[in-house]
């Protein structure tokens, strides 16, 4: 164990005498990690409030809609829709006090394995900032490598550094609302990425390492516009999601298609589960894509996928002329949790 990451049992312990510090701090009326209601909250998470950014559930663009529709018209995928077995959002946010918004199954929440990790580094920042966490180098590194490479001990580590039920309270305070009953949940980590006891899976739909398109979504705006922590953390976690290790996805895609796009994502594998997210940068374009699926094909449609998204953001006008997801001579993929 890093030296930054105190002893999990000693520091879980200290942090819930803590816990009415922290709760006037987010502004939180702490509730149970089990109730299925988060009553009082606010309509709208607090980091949206009071801002010059708007919240991106208002900013829905039609003509973006009508584009990630057609791409994702091949029957295969249609029906995967309607057995919401697969979500996506894409936010063009070149303009970030005009982001422009697109999904299908917005928030629908679904398994996503490794993506939540990123939820984890939220929650180390967000404990470093309240003083119950050492940020040091050892501490950034196993964030950075369990973001980069998907390392399941350094994820681990972490996410008993944070304490599980820390973890919870942040991503469910009305700071951040990244998992909202009122949204049919969204970004949650329930148990440790290791063969070990479950704390709590989500209240609503009983999932251990969950996330919706949408919620994945806001995290990405709210780190690109300097609101996850502040704006420092913020530039912090987008360097930790750069320079992926795990090249397949997305950034399978992006290298064959643009090979000079810039990805800082984080992605999730097991068995027919396949999720990937992120932000992509290029020629003066900036974007969030996020895509879950459970499908034996999934990988490869979000390999495809993605290139006919940064197509709808870079040549809209093309959009009519992508080729859709091809399932010829698909192929499984691996079954490690990545």
């Amino acid at each position: 164990m890093h030296k930054g990451a105190i002893k999990p049992e000693r520091r879980i312990k200290g942090r819930r005498r803590k816990k009415l510090k922290r709760a006037l701090h987010y502004g939180v009326v702490m509730a149970s990690a089990t109730a299925a209601t988060p009553s009082g909250w606010a309509a709208t998470p607090s980091s949206e409030v009071n801002h010059h950014f708007p919240t991106l559930r208002t900013q829905h663009d039609a003509y973006l809609q009508h584009g990630l529709e057609e791409l994702v018209s091949d029957p295969a995928l249609r029906r995967a829709i309607r057995e919401k077995r697969f979500a996506a959002a894409l936010v063009d946010i070149t303009d970030l006090e005009n982001p422009r918004y697109a999904g299908v199954n917005g928030d629908v929440m679904m398994y996503a394995a490794s993506l939540p990790k990123i939820a984890i580094m939220l929650g180390a920042f967000q404990q470093a900032e309240l003083g119950n966490l050492d940020m040091t180098p050892q501490v950034k590194d196993s964030l950075t490598r369990m973001i980069r490479n998907s390392s399941n001990s350094a994820a681990t580590e972490m996410y008993y550094a944070v304490g599980p039920s820390e973890l919870a309270d942040i991503l469910r305070s009305p700071e951040y609302g990244l998992y909202d009953a009122r949204h049919n949940g969204g970004l949650w980590v329930g148990k440790p990425y290791a063969k070990q006891t479950t704390w709590q899976r989500d209240p609503i739909h009983n999932i251990s390492h969950g996330a919706s398109a949408m919620q994945v979504a806001r995290f990405y705006y709210l780190m690109e516009t300097g609101r996850l922590v502040n704006e420092e953390a913020s530039k912090e976690m987008k360097e930790m999601l750069s320079k992926p290790a795990i090249r397949h996805k997305f950034v399978k895609g992006l290298s064959s298609a643009q090979p000079q796009s810039e990805v800082f994502r984080k992605s999730g594998t097991w068995r027919t589960y396949h999720s990937d997210s992120g932000v992509i940068e290029r020629d003066g374009k900036r974007y969030i894509a996020v895509m879950l699926a459970n499908d034996n094909h999934a990988s490869n449609w979000l390999t495809d996928l993605i290139i006919g998204f940064d197509k709808l953001i870079h040549e809209p006008s093309l959009v009519a002329h992508v080729e859709h997801v091809s399932l010829d001579n698909p192929t499984l993929t691996a079954t490690q949790t990545r």
